[in-house]
């Protein structure tokens, strides 16, 4: 637990980054975009593996096959997710 706990706040900076410096764009199908909203995310398979809160938001992180998330929650009508990969 305490490794889990240790991996998610080293992540928790670089996710913010990450979603702060991505653009607002979004690729074809064929390739994960390199930024999207939460539920298109979860519309293309994308499962939540892990959250941790950040202030009175969430930093979710979704994955699906080799592909990863990680999105600043602040509520469900406002969310923001980066590629990590």
């Amino acid at each position: 637990m305490r490794k889990l706990l240790l991996t998610m706040l080293l992540l928790v900076p670089a996710a913010v980054a990450v979603a702060q410096e991505a653009a607002p764009t979004l690729q074809s199908e064929e390739g994960p975009p390199a930024s999207a909203t939460m539920s298109q995310l979860l519309a293309r398979g994308y499962e939540i593996r892990a959250s941790a809160p950040n202030g009175s938001r969430f930093i979710v992180f979704l994955q699906k096959d080799q592909s990863a998330y990680a999105c600043d929650f602040a509520n469900v009508a406002n969310s923001r997710c980066g590629s990590l990969n």
